[in-house]
């Protein structure tokens, strides 16, 4: 199954890319607009780049006005990615979007490197979710997590029907001649091939501890790198994924799913097991 990463992929802008997955995933929405953070917000580095857009988004009206009846035109199911600084800004948005057929899969956005974190757990979070959704929810989760298994237990626990694994992970780049950060907000999420064998142990404990579907992603830049991913050696999903630019930023390109359509495997994110 091809899904591109949340935020890495304009579809109305790019549709026959989106048209070319087995489901969207929309950039993450928060129950306000947001302008996100200030430029500079990406930082390419010697293995990958560092992000901090800050969750810029129309918010959740903009979306269900302007971009969702749009998006449901693609054809493809679609999962939409909600943020929040509090547990009821995500219940808030479950519960307005539960009431719309468009959406298949609600990812609670529970790991974004770039702004300040809700003070709830993401058990807490996942619980209040559930109580306003009847729709799938998948739990996007930190690789910075102390005890990332424990973590993905409790979410399990709190109703979540999958996980989503791994976020980015926070880093910083800095100027080789002031020595000063790159990045207006300083410190972003990072991506690259050095994230893999971080998101690989991710998924691997997490589908040990929980049993749980994982959509896979992190430093996958192959279909020889998405092989890795499945979680239980001994079973053999269907793995897919949608791509990273040539620099290994997350970024779709209309050849990725072309380049791996035999393979059903490409750089970006892998959903398992089926």
């Amino acid at each position: 199954m091809i899904l591109n990463a949340s935020g890495c992929l304009d579809a109305l802008e790019a549709p026959e890319v989106a048209r070319a997955l087995d489901a969207f995933v929309t950039k993450t929405v928060t129950p306000q607009p947001r302008e996100g953070n200030r430029p500079v917000r990406i930082a390419e580095t010697e293995a990958g780049m560092l992000n901090s857009i800050g969750l810029e988004n129309p918010g959740i009206e903009g979306l269900l006005s302007a971009k969702l009846p749009r998006l449901a035109e693609l054809g493809v199911p679609l999962w939409v990615s909600v943020g929040g600084f509090s547990a009821s800004d995500y219940a808030d948005l479950c519960a307005v979007l539960d009431g719309r057929a468009e959406v298949a899969t609600i990812e609670l956005n529970l790991s974004c490197p770039n702004v300040e974190e809700a003070p709830e757990s993401a058990a807490e979070i996942v619980t209040a979710a559930r109580t306003r959704t009847a729709k799938p929810l998948y739990a996007k989760l930190s690789p910075a997590a102390s005890d990332l298994p424990e973590t993905a237990r409790a979410v399990q626990a709190a109703g979540a029907d999958g996980l989503s694994l791994v976020n980015t992970i926070r880093g910083l780049a800095l100027d080789e001649r002031t020595l000063q950060p790159r990045l207006g907000h300083e410190l972003g999420g990072y991506s690259g091939p050095a994230l893999k064998p971080i998101a690989l142990a991710a998924v691997y404990q997490c589908y040990r501890a929980t049993g749980l579907p994982i959509v896979g992603m992190g430093g996958i830049t192959t279909g020889l790198d998405a092989l890795e991913f499945p979680a239980d050696p001994t079973r053999r999903p269907r793995v897919g994924s949608a791509g990273n630019s040539p620099k290994s930023s997350p970024l779709v390109t209309s050849r990725t799913p072309r380049k791996f359509a035999g393979f059903r495997t490409g750089p970006g994110r892998c959903v398992l097991p089926e």
